[in-house]
């Protein structure tokens, strides 16, 4: 289970600053009027809001609207700017553009406490690309980034993730209430834990379920996904929605279940109709004996009852997703007395967002709940234990918080190779503490990129050239490798200092690359034997570190990362003893203490490399200056990668 712990806006200096902020303020328009129907969503921002304008932050606001194609002036976000004024009572400016000059320029004019809203972000197309073009501009109008918007989390879009890689970035007031509800409800249940399922397709949902699996006392389906498990054991569902194609995996969801000891609960009845509509009459049978001619709606007052007094008896109750077609009031009982027995528990009760949300909102039970989502695909995710790039992307509360990156050099560089190691390390490294990366070549990096998308497993670059493009054969650009949406990059790996020639000089000039494109680079120095006899060490990394972070500005060290890779110890199976590494790691920190301040060098994590194995890797770990390893050999190899990462 994912658990994060990130800085919120109270971690960081914000008076004075301009602070992007991302807000979910995607709200209901009348289609005549174009005002806005459920103002909810703004009103979850002001706390963030507030807080940041009281501290003295000059606020720059972003958020989309619908899925506009370009620029449409019935989906601008001038009605939020207005209701947004009217809550806060004080002025909210509207920007004519997202990153065009007149938003530049007021983002530019702003004092402290001001506020400036944007236009709608999606206007532009290259919001949901990622466009690190389009994320470098948004965030060069700003000195920190926080993200409110927990709806928007699980989408990799420039204004959720790519920004991140050109600011600090910290979380907002409901994302951190999001993490501490969410997690704690999975990670640390009151017991027992019951997780209810609704919705219509199994296969919106096959993740989640096989994830909660082993956590979950009881699993409760109903909705539309109940008549394919009522099919897998072998009745008939008439005309309901059911997908036969996921039949046997709902056999194997069912006996999984019985494996793990989870009480999992079907429908005993359910409320049947002739057709899918709002003037359908309703009638109850057993869920054994659906007529061939009509269709599941909602479930029935036996299942109501059975599923009530399992949610009577829960210590923690997570819900997701209507339990019928509760549009319709004739197929809404389930929903509503399943959501009155969870407001009437004693339980914690968590509610996912989406349609679960609505429904607890449509019959008044939401201030009866322990926590409402604000984000329903998001939440949904959450559950299913995928890594939200929206909120992998914002800063660790604790900076020093462990590493295990593997550098694969040339090996498995035809795609599928990379890709069926990865596939066989990700269940290795799912529960791992620690931040897994691992550098592949060239070749497989885009099939790697996309393999590891959700999940805990992060890729880098083992190299990136300084220039954007040009007559380099050989080469690839930082600018390349941020358009594929690459997250880390190697340089100045000793290798590369040996066989390719590369210098300090380089080393920063790719170092600033790397910064100016949004990809977070893993710095490598180091000494060689001759420098350690000499008692040249110290002397040597001192340079290196003062070299390569030249023009390094101070707001960009939380994206950077130091690797000591002594040069005697990479692949000749020598290893620096764990005095060394601490000696050598604490000397780079002392450096960059100078160079910046201690709390700016506190971001930075200094990792150690040099023949890590899994019997070494521990005690290396264990030292205070060290902050994981950048592995070699060894992170080609399953069951010795598998152990360092989870340290």
């Amino acid at each position: 289970m994912i658990i994060y712990d990130k800085k919120t806006i109270d971690d960081v200096e914000v008076k004075g600053k301009r602070v992007l902020l991302r807000a979910e303020f995607n709200v209901p328009l009348d289609k005549k009027t174009n005002e806005i129907t459920d103002d909810r969503r703004i009103r979850a921002a002001l706390p963030t809001v507030r807080a940041l304008v009281e501290r003295g932050a000059r606020l720059i606001i972003v958020s989309h609207l619908g899925r506009p194609k370009g620029f449409d002036k019935a989906l601008s976000l001038e009605p939020v700017a207005v209701r947004l004024s009217e809550l806060l009572n004080r002025e909210v400016m509207m920007a004519e553009d997202v990153i065009g000059d007149d938003a530049i320029a007021k983002a530019a004019e702003l004092k402290d406490g001001e506020i400036l809203l944007l236009e709608n972000v999606r206007f532009h197309k290259e919001e949901t690309k990622n466009n690190p073009d389009f994320a470098k501009k948004l965030a060069s109008m700003a000195e920190v980034y926080a993200s409110d918007a927990f709806g928007a989390v699980h989408r990799s879009h420039a204004s959720t993730a790519g920004v991140a890689s050109f600011l600090p970035a910290v979380a907002g007031y409901t994302i951190n209430r999001e993490l501490e509800m969410l997690g704690k409800a999975v990670a640390d249940p009151v017991r027992p834990l019951t997780a209810i399922l609704g919705g219509s397709k199994v296969s919106d949902k096959i993740g989640v379920i096989r994830h909660l699996m082993n956590n979950v006392d009881n699993l409760l389906i109903g909705g539309g996904m109940a008549y394919t498990f009522l099919a897998a054991q072998g009745y008939s569902v008439g005309t309901s929605l059911c997908e036969v194609d996921k039949i046997d995996l709902a056999k194997e969801l069912l006996e999984l279940a019985d494996k793990k000891g989870v009480q999992l609960l079907l429908p005993i009845d359910t409320v049947v109709a002739d057709h899918y509509g709002e003037d359908a009459t309703a009638t109850v049978v057993l869920s054994s004996e659906i007529p061939d001619d009509a269709m599941g709606l909602d479930i029935g007052p036996d299942t109501i009852q059975l599923f009530a007094e399992t949610i009577r008896q829960s210590g923690t109750i997570v819900w997701n997703g209507p339990l019928g077609v509760f549009e319709f009031e004739a197929f809404s009982n389930g929903t509503r007395a399943i959501a009155q027995a969870i407001a009437d528990s004693n339980a914690v009760s968590i509610i996912g967002g989406g349609d679960s949300a609505a429904a607890v909102e449509k019959y008044g039970l939401s201030a009866k709940m322990a926590h409402v989502s604000t984000g329903g695909g998001a939440s949904l995710e959450f559950l299913e234990g995928k890594v939200l790039p929206g909120i992998d992307c914002l800063l660790d509360r604790d900076p020093r918080s462990l590493v295990a990156a593997g550098n694969w050099k040339m090996n498995r560089e035809v795609p599928s190779e990379a890709t069926g190691f990865l596939e066989k390390l990700l269940p290795l490294v799912t529960d791992s503490k620690a931040k897994v990366i691992v550098g592949v070549p060239y070749t497989a990096l885009d099939a790697a990129v996309s393999f590891c998308s959700g999940t805990p497993i992060r890729i880098a670059a083992q190299n990136g050239c300084h220039y954007d493009s040009g007559a380099y054969t050989g080469e690839v650009s930082m600018y390349a490798l941020a358009r594929m949406h690459v997250p880390y990059v190697i340089i100045g790996h000793s290798e590369r200092r040996a066989y390719a020639g590369e210098t300090d000089e380089l080393v920063n000039k790719k170092l600033l690359s790397a910064l100016k494109w949004g990809v977070r680079p893993i710095v490598c120095c180091g000494e060689s034997k001759e420098q350690r006899r000499a008692g040249e060490t110290a002397e040597h990394l001192v340079s290196q570190i003062e070299r390569a972070f030249e023009g390094v500005p101070e707001n960009s060290l939380c994206q950077v990362m130091v690797a000591y890779e002594p040069i005697w110890a990479i692949g000749t199976g020598d290893v620096a003893t764990e005095e060394q590494a601490q000696e050598a790691c604490l000397l780079i920190r002392e450096v960059l203490e100078r160079l910046y301040s201690p709390e700016a060098a506190s971001l930075v994590k200094i990792l150690y490399g040099g023949s890590i194995n899994s019997e070494n890797a521990a005690g290396l770990f264990a030292q205070s200056a060290v902050d994981g390893g950048l592995v070699g050999g060894a992170s080609l190899k399953l069951d010795e990668f598998a152990v360092i990462a989870n340290v």
